[in-house]
């Protein structure tokens, strides 16, 4: 869908997209009619060629962005708990690519968050060390997902993570390496969850952590038709979160499958209009609780594409800030993630 791009001239950090080149792994889905395997397939590559066309050509004013891990380009030489080294050494090529100039002025990929199993326990420090190393003016923290639900239909097989993983003990042992180093930690988990993050929050005061997706809503499998009957639970959790001064939240990710939000996909061609409306209640409350200086925009892309192009999606995000005021949008847009990613140079 074209439409006229809403104040293009506004400074954007980018702060949550991926890289990878599915295609090799494409038979080892063992359901891929499902709903999220379904929209990974049809973005199954997406590297340096694939995000330039996106941003470039998006009419919005896209500054920089930052790498979010998603399990791609592991160098397996490296050995089991280094191999994720790997990822991190790929997107860094990205990111000089890009600061080469040869591009146009965006900074892709100036801040890189890797991952590592925090599950190792203090052994952990060693890969964190490595991921460091690998791009030492760019790695910025880790990510280490957590997202399960008992029906496996919420997010099929691949994709679970073991139950409870931030309350674990040996996860806390090596979340505790990242203040040793002072690394940001973002936590992906499904809204039936956020006990979990709230928990782990309380636990490390000190530790930077970012909610993604606004602790991702759930409207497929046994919670399709539910988003309404659940908002109120994920309204009390996002609060308590809030009331953890370390953390921040992630404003986006609404677009994915698990969501519902819209229903249909992927690039269903909905106008920024209709998204925003349908985003309007998770974004206005995240931003109440947590206020612009603790929140930032993502596209969270190329997942979102299921169900936003990525211009359109920058014009709902928006729309929902018309009454802003130019210090809010400067901090929604591009000032948190900055801020929290150690990018202050890319405001000027």
């Amino acid at each position: 869908m074209t439409e006229a791009i809403l104040e293009p001239d506004l400074p954007i950090i980018d702060p949550h997209h991926h890289l990878w080149d599915l295609r090799p792994m494409l038979p080892m889905f063992p359901e891929p009619h499902h709903h999220f395997i379904a929209a990974l397939v049809d973005n199954a590559h997406y590297t340096f060629d694939q995000l330039h066309a996106h941003l470039s050509g998006s009419g919005h004013n896209i500054i920089g962005t930052v790498f979010m891990e998603c399990g791609a380009f592991y160098n397996g030489v490296y050995g089991d708990a280094l191999k994720v080294v790997g990822e991190v050494e790929f997107v860094n090529g990205v990111a000089a690519q890009s600061a080469s100039g040869l591009y146009g002025p965006s900074r892709y990929c100036a801040g890189i968050v890797g991952h590592a199993d925090l599950t190792r326990g203090s052994h952990a420090g060693e890969v964190l060390d490595a991921l460091q190393a690998a791009a030492p003016g760019r790695f910025r923290g880790i990510r280490h997902a957590a997202a399960w639900d008992a029906d496996a239909d919420v997010l099929g097989p691949p994709f679970h993570h073991p139950e409870g993983l931030y309350r674990d003990a040996a996860f806390r042992e090596g979340f505790a390496e990242l203040g040793k180093r002072g690394l940001t930690f973002d936590a992906w988990l499904l809204e039936p969850q956020l006990p979990d993050v709230i928990d782990l929050a309380r636990a490390f005061p000190d530790q930077p952590i970012c909610l993604d997706h606004c602790g991702t809503p759930l409207g497929v499998a046994r919670y399709r038709g539910k988003l309404h009957e659940r908002f109120d639970i994920w309204r009390h959790n996002i609060k308590e979160l809030a009331a953890c001064e370390n953390v921040v939240v992630k404003l986006g990710g609404l677009a994915m499958a698990f969501c519902a939000l819209p229903e249909d996909g992927p690039a269903a061609g909905h106008g920024s209009e209709h998204l925003a409306a349908l985003w309007r209640p998770y974004i206005e409350t995240s931003i109440e609780a947590f206020g612009p200086r603790r929140a930032m925009f993502e596209s969270n892309y190329p997942v979102d594409y299921w169900g936003a192009d990525y211009a359109v999606l920058w014009n709902a995000f928006k729309r929902l800030t018309r009454s802003a005021s130019a210090d809010e949008k400067s901090a929604l847009f591009a000032g948190t993630a900055a801020r929290f990613y150690g990018l202050e140079d890319l405001l000027g």
